[in-house]
């Protein structure tokens, strides 16, 4: 491997293996540039193969990118691919609070994902995001890793499209859930009963969601977390409004909607399709929970006032 700064035709393979990896950790030729103390322009000509690169620096650039110097010479590089695969577009947050409404909402379809992010999903599910790698990805899907840059840009954006594409479907579905309720009772039970239904029926997803907001870098989690909040605060609503309506008696109404919503994304961590009750009962029965948290009231009556915490005696319903 040359030392000095003239380039050697297995210097571009060598750039080209640079590059692949810092595309995997989501990091930019900026970024890596200042961790390494070098002008991006010097790292460019790197990665295109057109100075040398020493056994020093190519130390240097694996501690970087938290990898070893055999885990980069070990990437397989696609001669025909273009040094910067044009990125795919980022999902965009505005999807949580726009987008077609879908009417059969208690219908779930086979997850409709293209085979990159399948098995993307796959690996993460089996071995963690962190524990997955691109190369493990591109053998499921059975690409080269740098075919795998033509659709994703690095591993970080599979994850981000993965909980984008959950979040949307399951706010579309909640949307046409609550669409058919009466009064703020029905719309809570309706939206209790598509939350449940979601975290069976797309357990994986709601697994990966529950799991791995984590591993998101900062812009990301705080886009996934947007689409989260739209999701409580339908729920929040409902129960305001049925609190308005002393149909709701619980004694911290807040604190009981994040409870129905929470026990509802538990679901994917634990429900299984061949265990003894089906995604539809499981709905059934949260729905009753729900209500039970809410300490439901099937008349509207007036007001109670709650009991004493010192007290520890609760008011008859």
């Amino acid at each position: 491997m040359p030392t000095s700064g003239s380039a050697h035709p297995a210097d571009g393979t060598l750039g080209a293996q640079v590059r692949t990896a810092r595309v995997a950790q989501g990091l930019s030729l900026r970024s890596l540039a200042r961790t390494l103390g070098v002008s991006p322009a010097t790292l460019s000509q790197i990665e295109n193969g057109r100075t040398g690169l020493s056994v020093n620096r190519l130390s240097h650039i694996a501690d970087a990118l938290g990898l070893t110097v055999p885990q980069i010479l070990d990437i397989v590089v696609d001669p025909d691919s273009p040094a910067e695969p044009p990125p795919r577009p980022a999902p965009r947050a505005e999807k949580a609070t726009a987008g077609p409404v879908i009417t059969q909402w208690r219908h779930y379809e086979p997850l409709d994902f293209d085979p990159v992010l399948r098995a993307a999903l796959d690996e993460i599910l089996e071995i963690g995001y962190h524990g997955a790698t691109v190369r493990g990805i591109a053998a499921r899907c059975g690409l080269s890793v740098s075919g795998i840059y033509h659709y994703y840009t690095s591993k970080q954006q599979m994850l981000l499209t993965i909980l984008d594409l959950t979040m949307t479907e399951l706010l579309m579905r909640a949307r046409a859930a609550q669409a058919e309720g009466r009064d703020p009772v029905e719309r809570f039970s309706l939206l209790i009963e598509h939350l449940a239904l979601f975290h069976t029926h797309r357990r994986e997803l709601g697994f990966v969601g529950a799991s791995e907001m984590r591993s998101f870098d900062t812009d990301n989690r705080r886009t996934i977390a947007h689409m989260r909040t739209v999701q409580q605060r339908m729920v929040d609503r409902e129960v305001e409004a049925a609190v308005r309506e002393h149909r709701f008696r619980a004694d911290h109404p807040h604190e009981a909607a994040r409870a129905a919503v929470t026990m509802c994304t538990a679901l994917s961590t634990w429900w299984r399709p061949d265990g003894p009750f089906t995604a539809e009962q499981i709905a059934e029965q949260y729905v009753g929970f729900a209500l039970d948290l809410m300490r439901f009231s099937r008349s509207p009556g007036p007001p109670f006032a709650p009991a004493s915490p010192s007290s520890g005696v609760r008011p008859p319903t």
